[in-house]
């Protein structure tokens, strides 16, 4: 017997299903964000929106509380971006996406000498440092353009594992981040990229070895190591390629309702898969994510991106890539109400 073969809606339904997206539930944001495995940060208000689609009754207190207890943690993860996880899964993270981060920061650029690296972590010790503040305290120009400077420098914040400290994520946050060190003991290589793994599928499941190095930001054969120490289950999808998921991770029907979400800008179920087309439909890729990687702040409709929404004054607007459906209005009515509530 062959290997089940997954249609686009069983798809799109089951990634919904693991990233709360079919119903929202009532969970803490430190749970809710290990279940969905992580949020994107680049944006200030991105993780408060992805929690409001998500979880019922979600405000933000719930995710500032969390993030003053030091359970969810700010920090320079998957891709080289800014994300919030919780600090139980942070160091298994952070080790395996360590090596693939850094390059992409340092392209082309010599670390700095030991002694500078040293200084910046005795400075942050003693206080955490805005980003202009430790480069003026270890001879760096802050307002320099000197792409070599500014990736030497790139290199003392890898090398000294600095990362903002929790205020940086609050809603309200403005001006420069303050930079602290995160002084946890990082896993070996192999078991973290076998947590990673893991913690993908059951967030973005099934998917393949090529999704799981597009959301990571790490080459598949520095995966390797990782898929020979986790037990997959495999699938297919409708072009004939090979899906992993975990044993026991729950599927979904493809006839499964799927309700109206407005998500955040950069959300993260818009670039967790290398094939998009689960949730983003290949004609409205270019009207969603920009050629500089700005993805905006997209509409579902049965399950799919079908417009996008933004905030004008105290009303959110919507823009369809074609007319809604009737029914689908009116939730879209109702969802815009509701988070313009949580953006005043």
């Amino acid at each position: 017997m062959g290997e089940r073969v997954l249609t686009r809606r069983e798809l799109n339904r089951t990634t919904l299903l693991r990233q709360l997206l079919l119903r929202r539930e009532r969970l803490p944001a430190a749970r809710a964000i290990e279940r969905v495995a992580a949020l994107q940060a680049q944006w200030a208000p991105a993780p408060y929106v992805a929690l409001w689609a998500r979880l019922e009754g979600f405000e933000r207190k719930a995710l500032e509380g969390a993030l003053a207890r030091g359970s969810v943690v700010k920090g320079l993860l998957m891709r080289a971006t800014m994300h919030l996880v919780t600090a139980r899964d942070y160091p298994w993270l952070d080790a395996c996406v360590r090596e693939a981060r850094t390059a992409v920061r340092t392209r082309g650029t010599k670390p700095p000498p030991a002694r500078v690296v040293r200084r910046a972590v005795a400075l942050t010790r003693e206080r955490p440092h805005t980003r202009p503040e430790l480069m003026r305290a270890l001879g760096y120009d802050p307002r320099t353009q000197d792409p070599h400077e500014i990736r030497e420098f790139s290199w003392v914040v890898a090398l000294a594992r600095l990362e903002q400290t929790h205020e940086a994520a609050f809603w309200s946050f403005r001006g420069s981040a303050a930079l602290r060190p995160m002084e946890h003991e990082l896993p070996p290589q192999r078991e973290a990229a076998a947590y990673l793994i893991r913690r993908y599928l059951a967030a973005f499941g099934p998917a393949s070895r090529a999704d799981v190095s597009q959301w990571s930001g790490v080459p598949i054969r520095d995966l390797a190591p990782g898929f020979e120490a986790v037990r997959l289950r495999t699938f297919r999808d409708e072009q004939g390629r090979e899906l992993l998921d975990l044993l026991r991770a729950p599927l979904a029907g493809g006839d499964v309702a799927a309700p109206v979400r407005l998500l955040p800008r950069w959300e993260e179920l818009l670039l967790a898969h290398k094939d998009r087309t689960r949730v983003l439909p290949d004609e409205y890729r270019a009207l969603v994510i920009a050629v500089n990687g700005d993805v905006r702040q997209a509409i579902l409709v049965d399950g799919f991106v079908a417009g996008y929404w933004e905030q004008d004054g105290d009303r959110v607007t919507v823009h369809p890539f074609a007319p809604f459906p009737r029914r689908a209005r009116r939730e879209i009515e109702e969802e815009a109400r509701r988070l313009a509530a949580l953006l005043g």
